[in-house]
């Protein structure tokens, strides 16, 4: 039997969140790099300053956690979260005051 099959502790969700300055064009310019690369790198926006990824694995998570530590911008900061899939899951989202029974998935990872 394989033992590295993909179940809910094993596939990873990377969060990056971001608090990075914009008062002179060339923070501007970082913030707006910085989230580039990151949507290049398969990162969707859960909040405004908040991106989620899906990584079938904990070592493709350290692969992406690795390219953003290289693309920090130069000031600011940022935090990495990640969480097992099934951590993921018990994550209580709320719209309005409504809450959602599930947390949100992009809709590229649905197939999930």
């Amino acid at each position: 039997m394989n033992t590295n099959r993909l179940n809910a502790y094993r596939i990873m969700w990377i969060m990056v969140l971001f608090d990075l300055p914009t008062e002179t064009k060339k923070d501007r310019k970082n913030y707006a790099d910085f989230r580039k690369k990151m949507q290049k790198d398969g990162f969707t926006m859960f909040q405004f300053s908040a991106y989620l990824r899906h990584c079938a694995s904990r070592e493709n998570m350290e692969v992406h956690v690795k390219r953003i530590k290289t693309n920090l911008p130069p000031r600011g900061h940022v935090g990495i979260l990640t969480v097992t899939d099934k951590q993921f899951g018990m994550m209580q989202v709320f719209y309005g005051g409504m809450k959602k029974e599930k947390a949100p998935v992009p809709q590229q990872l649905e197939l999930f």
